[in-house]
């Protein structure tokens, strides 16, 4: 599939400015270094990144007795998309979003805000549950953790070069201002690729999953028009923590769209409405 290609690539392209970076610090040994200092990073965060942000988030997890009918509309969802029941967490804040979080399917989450169980109607909320729960599916979970991680130790190594200056024959003078500078910001918008990247690919199969597109459409155009009308506070708190949610959670931000973690609204509505036809049979309509 194209996305997952263009993902992989823009993947293979950290993982060379890390390998970079090592090499301008310390040659061969810098960079093989630099490849395993940011795998135990990711090691770490694969295994703690979840339970970290939805206690960034003050999540509350849900179970079937007190989760009511979002908890059976997150099972019903995840049996279509052929997935095990994720966890369910409600997030208290009134600003409409949600995420997915988790190291693969069988260790995943959905949370959502308890604006967005206000702002939309049920079929809304089933085709922002599918989104998530297709990125889940995909493992876009994992993908994020992995980029976020590479993305901070490439700030990281540029940081420190600051400092040595590098290997004189390799990164000192001119060459370690360079990549103090340039390397963070390629990774930056290497990483803000690959997240809009995946939203486009869960925009589409999370339609396939509920059957709706226009449903999903109408829901991304609610919860980005209410996005910059109310604040979410642990989201502001942690901004790291932007990329994940469905849409921008950080009020009033205005970035250059090299910049944005996520795809144009329009743009998202505009393939969803081209699908309308093509998707499988409505959830929840028989």
């Amino acid at each position: 599939m194209a996305g997952n290609a263009r993902t992989f690539m823009l993947m293979a392209g950290l993982t060379a400015i890390v390998m970079l970076l090592g090499w301008m610090m310390g040659g061969s040994g810098g960079a093989i270094f630099a490849l395993l200092f940011a795998g135990a990073g990711n090691m770490f965060a694969l295994w703690n990144s979840d339970k970290m942000v939805l206690r960034q988030q003050g999540a509350v997890e849900l179970g079937p007795q007190d989760g009511g009918d979002l908890y059976h509309m997150v099972a019903d969802l995840a049996r279509r998309a052929g997935l095990p029941m994720p966890k369910v967490y409600l997030l208290p804040t009134e600003q409409p979003n949600a995420f997915a979080t988790g190291r693969n399917p069988e260790n995943a989450a959905v949370a959502v805000t308890q604006g967005l169980m206000r702002a939309l109607n049920r079929d809304e909320l089933a085709g922002v549950i599918a989104h998530e729960l297709a990125h889940i599916r995909n493992r876009d979970t994992l993908t994020m953790t992995v980029t976020a991680t590479m993305a901070g130790a490439i700030a990281m190594m540029g940081n420190l070069m600051l400092f040595t200056g590098g290997r004189d024959d390799r990164g000192g003078g001119i060459g370690a201002i360079l990549a103090m500078v340039l390397a963070p910001l390629a990774a930056m918008m290497v990483q803000m690729a690959i997240s809009r990247t995946r939203e486009y690919e869960a925009d589409r199969e999370g339609a396939e999953i509920c059957g709706n597109p226009d449903a999903l459409a109408s829901a991304l155009q609610r919860i980005a028009t209410a996005a910059g009308r109310s604040l979410n506070v642990p989201a502001e708190r942690n901004p790291a923590s932007a990329a994940m949610f469905i849409i921008n959670p950080l009020h009033g931000l205005r970035m250059d769209k090299l910049f944005a973690t996520h795809p144009p609204t329009e743009q998202r509505i505009a393939r969803l409405r081209a699908m309308t036809g093509r998707a499988p049979g409505p959830w929840g309509h028989g």
